[in-house]
């Protein structure tokens, strides 16, 4: 692509995200050089401006859209020149194309087809007819039509009659009707304004037997219709429960159609032009346009409902890590029994036991005893219950054995979601070899309590449960943004050098798999890394690849305590010179906050740290090595209340929200059924997303409004009570 495509499609960004040229380029120029987003957005603000990490993920994007765009265009301008067919109006309209549909409306008429009824026209030699019929609207000239089409009528080329020859005209004009960019805008944008949705459950399917019963009969216009509606659409579509369409009122245009097309008073010419604009209208344009738009709002919904994923699993992601303390992490299970598996503050595993508190009084005894006694061998402080079968049951046997602990454990229920997906998984098998899956389920329980994001990006997101619809959206696109918002998230946190996982150490800015993999190997031969420079040992790890990751990478204890601070390795030096000029050891930075907020920053600014920067680096000094996330809460369940049939309506409860969807957000109770939160039972104030109101993992206190225990069904709110 030549130096002013570039130009131009840096300035198109600028002037569509309202930023600077300078500020466009000089992010590409750091891509293009390998810089990560979250590593420019951290480390390179003097160079973009201080954008952000939403503001560069948009820069990336649109450059790539655009530059596909362009890569099209003159592969358009290329083919439509070699028919001899490129005059400099249609130039000029390819040129100024901005969008990927309008380039490719103008070159449908040139884009080689397969036979069509105007293509045949054509061998039969109509063309000319056609042509003929046309200079005859456009002048307004008297004829007879079927006296023109006399002259065409060929029966060894298959013309048979004079009916033959006026249909195969009206075929080719018919054609180049549906392929005409303008006319094609004006009825897709129809179709998108003014259409409606149409569903209706298909006759083998009686009232009250599947899911889709709202769907029975349903309409709704394409411009206020709802992302999850039309997803559940699709789907019913899919299963073969729903037939669904888009229909508009045909009337309106094919009357634009008609008065942009024929110009002629002739009645007979008219009633020709009419005909056959239906026919371009019903047959080609219809089709082909539903077709697109349907692809047009499905992209949409897909994009509505892989945001609120990503916002989901962000606010997940992030949720407050319990601390890095030992845990038992408690499987629970009724038959089979409890699966109680013991780490160490490190996450390390210690040991597992299997308890059945749930059958006789004596097994009983017998594991509260076991309980008992893991807790005093291994200085347990936390104690993390997944929330799946038996969860309730076990929570209240573990609080007896703590009542008779002199200095017991805090308990906590953790959203077990992708716990069996992880036990399973290659991942927890190359972990754990010789443990059974449901031991490996209850280690990852332990350890979602410790650290929820140095856990749950060994899951596939979308088995952890905060999706909307997460299997029918465009799953390249859905992985793409799931794993921006990991990376996001992982380096917003910072890694642990020496305890992170190779899943974990794959999204640090910089790091592949493969080097990821080479960390941890090394570790594992070499013991704990000592300093960030030696990074540079392991095997594949270059200086690009140390600049990019370093900054995020934290050594606890190290050699030098910047290690275990953000400051980036090419900014030690300035953190030397502060520490001289102030007279001070580096390590006691953290005790002189006021003496750093008075610092004239400007005498240490470099070539790569500018005032920006250097902001970041005092504030880092003043807390070096501190957590961004929040401080850990956790929901404490009401006794008594194990099961959705122990709920009445008007209760007050506390509960965990581990959903949130486009319509309202799903809170666990402690009854095994999330309870649902409609969107209109968020506020006493109008809503319009839910989450300017709530996050996942919030704890939240609701009322219940309705339950259906036949359908599994809770209504929740959290408005003030009438």
């Amino acid at each position: 692509m030549t130096t002013t495509a570039q130009t131009t499609i840096a300035r198109t960004i600028a002037a569509e995200l309202e930023l600077r040229p300078a500020q466009i380029e000089a992010s590409l120029d750091l891509f293009a050089e390998g810089a990560t987003v979250p590593f420019v957005a951290r480390y390179r603000k003097e160079r973009t401006g201080n954008l952000d990490e939403v503001q560069l993920r948009q820069i990336a994007e649109r450059h790539q859209y655009l530059t596909e765009l362009e890569d099209r265009r003159q592969t358009v301008l290329t083919e439509i020149d070699a028919q001899g067919k490129l005059t400099a109006d249609l130039r000029a309209k390819i040129l100024a194309c901005q969008q990927k549909t309008e380039l490719e409306d103008l070159y449908l008429p040139y884009r080689p087809k397969r036979r069509t009824r105007a293509t045949m026209a054509k061998e039969k030699g109509l063309e000319p007819l056609a042509q003929q019929i046309e200079a005859l609207n456009l002048s307004g000239r008297k004829a007879n039509l079927s006296q023109a089409a006399q002259a065409f009528v060929k029966p060894d080329q298959g013309v048979m009659s004079v009916s033959d020859a006026l249909q195969g005209a009206a075929d080719i004009l018919a054609e180049q009707v549906a392929e005409r960019a303008e006319l094609r805008r004006y009825v897709r944008d129809r179709l998108l304004q003014q259409g409606q949705f149409t569903a209706s459950i298909k006759k083998d399917h009686p009232e009250g037997t599947t899911k889709y019963e709202m769907y029975r009969a349903y309409r709704a216009t394409g411009r206020a219709i709802a992302s999850h509606n039309l997803l559940a659409l699709l789907r019913g579509e899919r299963e073969g429960i729903l037939k669904v369409g888009l229909e508009v009122e045909p009337e309106p245009i094919l009357h634009h159609l008609e008065k942009r097309l024929i110009k002629t008073p002739v009645p007979e010419v008219r009633q020709f032009y009419r005909t056959l604009i239906q026919d371009a209208y019903s047959r080609l344009m219809k089709p082909s346009l539903t077709s697109e738009v349907m692809t047009e709002k499905k992209a949409w919904a897909d994009e509505v409902s892989i945001q609120t994923f990503e916002a989901n699993l962000k606010n997940l992601l992030l949720s407050p890590p319990a601390g890095m303390k030992p845990t038992l992490g408690v499987d629970p299970g009724f038959r089979t029994g409890c699966k109680v598996a013991a780490v160490d503050g490190t996450g390390k595993f210690l040991e597992y036991q299997t308890v059945f508190p749930h059958q006789s009084a004596r097994q009983r005894q017998q594991a509260a005893e076991t309980l008992a006694g893991l807790i005093r061998k291994h200085h347990i402080e936390l104690i993390a219950i997944g929330n799946g079968t038996a969860s309730r049951e076990t929570d209240a046997f573990v609080g007896e054995v703590l009542k008779t602990l002199s200095n017991p454990p805090v308990k906590v229920f953790v959203n077990e979601s992708g716990a069996s997906i992880y036990s399973a998984s290659e991942v927890a098998a190359a972990e754990f070899p010789d443990l059974d899956v449901t031991v490996r389920g209850a280690i990852s329980i332990a350890r979602r309590l410790q650290d929820p994001l140095a856990e749950l990006v060994k899951i596939d997101p979308k088995s952890i449960g905060v999706g909307q619809y997460q299997h029918d959206v465009d799953q390249k696109r859905l992985r793409q943004k799931l794993d921006e918002t990991i990376e996001s998230c992982v380096n917003y946190v910072g890694v642990d050098l020496n305890m992170a996982s190779r899943e974990l150490l794959t999204y640090v800015s910089g790091l592949t798999p493969a080097v990821a993999n080479n960390i941890v190997e090394f570790r594992n031969s070499n013991g704990a890394f000592q300093s960030r420079r030696d990074l540079l040992k392991v095997k594949k790890l270059g200086p690009k690849a140390f600049e990019q990751a370093a900054g995020f990478l934290r050594i606890r204890n190290g050699k030098n305590p910047l290690d275990n601070t953000a400051v980036h390795p090419e900014s030690y030096g300035i953190v030397d010179a502060i520490a001289a000029d102030l007279a001070i050891p580096v390590t006691q930075l953290p005790q002189a906050a006021n003496r750093l907020q008075r610092l004239d920053i400007q005498k240490y600014t470099t070539a790569t740290a500018g005032e920006l920067t250097l902001r970041d680096i005092l504030q880092e000094l003043e807390k070096p090595g501190r957590d961004p996330r929040q401080q850990f809460t956790y929901a404490r369940f009401q006794e008594g209340i194990n099961d959705i049939t122990d709920l009445k309506p008007g209760m007050t409860l506390e509960g965990s929200v581990t959903n949130v969807t486009n319509f309202g957000a799903f809170v666990d109770i402690g009854v095994h059924q999330d309870g649902l939160v409609h969107i209109s039972q968020m506020a006493d104030r109008f809503v319009s997303d839910p989450n300017d109101i709530v996050k996942v993992g919030q704890v939240v206190t609701v009322r219940v409004l309705e339950v259906d225990p036949k359908l599994k069904r809770i209504g929740l709110s959290m408005r003030a009570a009438s």
